[in-house]
């Protein structure tokens, strides 16, 4: 498997409105985020452009860019206005939390490069959002997405319908991201005997993700049809001229399924990976193994799953119940 994809290139992510001190610093921090934090690419580019607003802000606000004392000599009341502006923007609490997480890293990356530390920015809280639940679909759903059937009235050709159910079939079948789907390579693909394969996920962490029988077989039909003589390091996945795929095709077939099948825009190919975390906890699946299969870091994270399954049955108490 493939690390987490990088960008070739950090000049363009590493513009940064300051003075040359405070542009260099910032530059080294996004260098030392995407080789040795090993984050994603679009990670980086979320950190990047949070830190180039703030120091925009910054510049406008003391009047010319910023250097590495304006920086961490910076008052809570600076931060709180540029939050503030952000909010009334229309950003989000989420975004305004990664934002704070971003500038936290910035800061500790200079502590660490010069002894200065930016105490505002320590003490600052970031704001909280309302935690949201995610939208599983049921089973029923979730594994005709899987499948040719709702597709077969598009003018396309059979393997481009059975490659997209082959990476839909991972998502749910898996429980994986998309990024992690489309990053498996010709050599390891999930075919023949192979029960499991391993996923380099978010932060460059590997895991082990189950394989079962239709997974299997989905992507079998897709390798036959496929008219691309795959190379054993090339991408497993690829495009209409061979290239590696985007996931912006696989979210529109999921798009067309939403069509065909009738289903919410909250159907999207992650709600699949969600699907996979719920569905195994309503047939009595732990939160310790199911975290371990979705690769997250904490179970906090995983522990959101109880919330929609303890929703799903409640109301059903509700519909069902007569005193309800």
């Amino acid at each position: 498997m493939t690390p987490v994809s990088k960008p070739a290139d950090l000049t363009e992510l590493a513009a940064f409105p300051a003075a040359p001190d405070l542009a260099a610093a910032a530059a080294g921090w996004l260098a030392h985020l995407a080789h040795e934090r090993r984050l994603s690419a679009r990670t980086l580019e979320a950190y990047s452009r949070d830190a180039r607003q703030f120091l925009a802000f910054l510049a406008g606000r003391f009047g010319a860019p910023a250097s590495v004392s304006d920086f961490t000599d910076c008052a809570s009341g600076d931060l709180r206005a540029f939050l503030a502006g952000r909010r009334a923007e229309g950003v989000d609490a989420r975004s305004l939390q990664r934002a704070v997480s971003a500038l936290r890293s910035l800061a500790r990356q200079i502590a660490r490069e010069t002894g200065q530390t930016a105490a505002a920015l320590g003490a600052l809280r970031a704001p909280k959002a309302a935690r949201r639940l995610p939208r599983p679909l049921s089973a029923t759903d979730a594994r005709a997405v899987t499948t040719t059937a709702p597709r077969e009235g598009e003018a396309r050709e059979p393997w481009v319908l059975a490659r997209d159910a082959a990476v839909l079939a991972l998502c749910y079948g898996a429980g994986l991201r998309i990024s992690e789907a489309l990053s498996i390579r010709r050599a390891a693909a999930p075919v023949g005997e192979t029960d499991a394969i391993t996923i380099v996920g978010k932060g460059g962490k590997s895991r082990s993700a189950p394989i079962i029988p239709p997974v299997r077989k989905a992507v079998e039909e897709y390798l036959k049809l496929c008219p691309y003589a795959l190379k054993p390091n090339s991408p497993l996945f690829v495009g209409a001229r061979g290239g590696p795929l985007s996931p912006r095709v696989v979210q529109f077939a999921m798009a067309r399924m939403r069509g065909a099948l009738g289903l919410p825009d909250s159907a999207t190919p992650h709600a699949l990976r969600h699907s996979f975390a719920t569905h195994l906890l309503a047939r009595g699946g732990d939160l310790r193994t199911i975290q371990d299969l979705l690769g997250h870091a904490s179970l906090s994270t995983t522990q959101v799953y109880t919330g929609v399954d303890s929703a799903r049955l409640l109301a059903a108490y509700r519909s069902a119940h007569p005193r309800a």
